[in-house]
């Protein structure tokens, strides 16, 4: 794979990658959350707004992107759409993406958990609102916990950024069970199983957070991963809000990081001079994790290799 793997023509700012399989063109997609580094901003105007980007690819080597999803807005107006987890399960694709009226030009603001249904990816079906008791819920990650069980997990600002879960057995009704993450704030949860194993990680804004558990329920935290940059181009800064593939049992971890943004303290001081349009760039990037000696790990300078013709 390229590295950077992908980069926004439009606003070159793809954030909060989700990555799956098509499976009648037979061709990998990318979705995305465009921001729009790009544009003139007031605040953080530039992080809402946002529409849902496309880029696709046969062998994961060449990205192509497509565009944005239209055809999602519940009401009138120019709406902000984050972060979506897309998933086929039960004979289509079901969407959860997080969504927030209008464009603010500050943080606070209501956000809300819609769901959505696709056959081919592009045209999607508005189910509703998912009621997960709280205002301001944001990165939803569903994941199939046992057959036709499936668990969501999700940051929950109202309660201290901390992660929360809820429960559905028809993607449809979702019955929430409350905090299952409490070290720290964070965003962004990803489940998976690798060597046996199920696996979190999550932003913690510091690197990725890495929690293992027995039953998807309790959760262990595990040494951090992505807190240190990279060497390849463009693969700067943190490791942010993550999705993991997992095929033929190995997996790929997808992330965006902002390599203009600076490091640390002294490299952040030192990118004040940018324009405000550059120090937002981000770019997707992907690695691979391995399990070693019961630890999840992701060594972020190596090549990675692998054909992804389904």
């Amino acid at each position: 794979m390229p590295a950077p793997l992908f980069r926004d023509p439009i606003y070159d700012c793809p954030t909060d990658p989700t990555i799956i399989w098509n499976r009648e063109e037979k061709q990998w997609y990318l979705f995305y959350t465009q921001r729009r580094a790009a544009d003139t901003s007031t605040g953080v105007s530039w992080v809402h707004g946002t529409k849902i980007g496309i880029a696709v690819s046969k062998d994961g080597g060449k990205w192509l992107y497509r565009g944005t999803l239209e055809g999602l807005d519940i009401e009138k107006g120019h709406n902000t759409f984050w972060a979506p987890e897309i998933l086929w399960a039960e004979g289509c694709y079901h969407m959860y993406v997080s969504y927030i009226t209008g464009i603010p030009t500050d943080w606070e603001y209501p956000r809300q958990m819609l769901h959505y249904t696709s056959d081919d990816l592009w045209d999607w079906e508005f189910q509703g609102r998912i009621d997960l008791n709280s205002q301001r819920v944001i990165d939803a990650c569903v994941y199939e916990v046992a057959p036709h069980q499936y668990k969501m997990w999700y940051k929950d600002e109202e309660k201290e950024s901390r992660t929360y879960a809820a429960v559905s057995s028809d993607l449809y009704h979702w019955e929430v069970l409350g905090e299952e993450v409490s070290d720290c704030a964070q965003e962004g949860p990803n489940v998976f199983e690798l060597d046996g194993i199920k696996w979190m990680i999550s932003d913690y804004w510091h690197g990725l957070a890495v929690y293992r558990s027995e039953d998807f329920a309790h959760w262990g935290r595990c040494a951090d991963i992505l807190e240190k940059s990279g060497t390849r181009p463009l693969d700067r800064g943190l490791g942010h809000h993550a999705d993991v593939l997992v095929k033929d049992g190995r997996a790929f971890l997808f992330y965006f990081c902002h390599p203009y943004a600076g490091e640390d303290e002294a490299e952040r001081a030192a990118m004040e001079n940018l324009p405000k349009s550059i120090r937002n760039n981000a770019v997707v990037q992907a690695a691979e994790l391995k399990v070693k000696d019961g630890q999840l790990v992701c060594d972020r300078n190596a090549q990675v290799v692998w054909e992804m013709e389904e």
